[in-house]
């Protein structure tokens, strides 16, 4: 939890959002810090959460993607490393894992991206992503030009664009509110799942 900001009690969260937030425990096993971090200002997680789920998760406002769940974890891990913000490059790197199905993956693209065993178009996302995170005052059509050598599509650059800043958003408040990844992000995705018999 946060170590700055008390967390609010689940029981006492508004129904919509309490039943959000059991809704994702249900699926994980556990609650992500953020869900309850967040929700001491109800307002502002309900508007959070949309935008979130309308970048990651386009199919729940009716919009395709040319991204994969894996590409756009991937952006997530790359540029909140940039940010230094443990709490998304600890979460969203174990999603990254089990997205891509490779271990050491999110590990590589936290540390040195241009080095990863990623694929050259996933390469060339990741510096787009990582020139809207550090220098997107410097973007050119030059750019765009790299992208669209990749197959990606204007509305794919604006996804990459976007979910950069988004979480350049999220990476500050998980920051500056010292909010701690959920241990049992640390392992998820790095060894097999055990099969239930």
């Amino acid at each position: 939890m946060s170590t700055r900001y008390p967390a609010p009690e689940l029981k006492d969260l508004p129904e919509d959002i309490r039943a959000k937030v059991l809704e994702v425990q249900e699926k994980a096993g556990f609650i992500p810090t953020v869900f309850i971090a967040f929700a001491r200002r109800p307002a502002e997680w309900r508007a959070f959460f949309a935008y979130h789920d309308a970048l990651m998760e386009p199919e729940s406002v009716g919009r395709s993607s040319n991204l994969s769940k894996g590409d756009r974890e991937m952006i997530v891990t790359t540029t909140s490393a940039a940010n230094q913000c443990l709490y998304c490059v600890v979460a969203h790197g174990a999603l990254l894992r089990i997205y891509e199905k490779k271990p050491l993956v999110a590990d590589q693209v936290a540390v040195n991206w241009r080095k990863a065993d990623i694929t050259p178009r996933q390469r060339a996302m990741l510096a787009f992503a990582m020139k809207v995170c550090d220098n997107s005052h410097a973007i050119e059509e030059a750019d765009f030009d790299a992208l669209h050598a990749h197959g990606f599509d204007d509305e794919d650059i604006w996804d990459i664009a976007a979910i950069t800043a988004f979480f350049g958003l999220s990476n500050r408040m998980a920051s500056f509110s010292g909010m701690l990844p959920n241990p049992e992000f640390f392992m998820m995705g790095r060894v097999p799942r055990e099969k239930k018999g």
